[in-house]
């Protein structure tokens, strides 16, 4: 369920509201009791993920992780040749 801001256009009263998306805005104001609350639009919150379990990785049977390690120490490519560097030749 959202947060929602809501201000109150009488008081100035702000505040935000836990409710479902289903229903009604609020309409009066737990400050001053006016019915003159206005729902806000807000940047909203980005989606957080805290703890573990969210990742492919946190899933992973132990068999996995054993061979992995195995493997992090060795590669199978062989480095990239490095450039070689020109001549220098001297233009007298």
């Amino acid at each position: 369920m959202p947060t929602y801001d809501y201000k109150c256009r009488a008081c100035g009263h702000r505040f935000e509201a836990f409710q479902s998306m289903r229903e009604d805005s609020l309409i009066d104001c737990p400050n001053c009791g006016k019915p003159e609350l206005v729902r806000l639009i807000s940047a909203g919150s980005g989606l957080l993920f805290k703890g573990s379990g969210f990742y492919i990785t946190d899933y992973r049977k132990a068999s996995y992780k054993k061979d992995a390690g195995q493997d992090s120490g060795s590669s199978s490519i062989p480095d990239p040749p490095k450039p070689s560097k020109p001549d220098k030749k001297s233009d007298s």
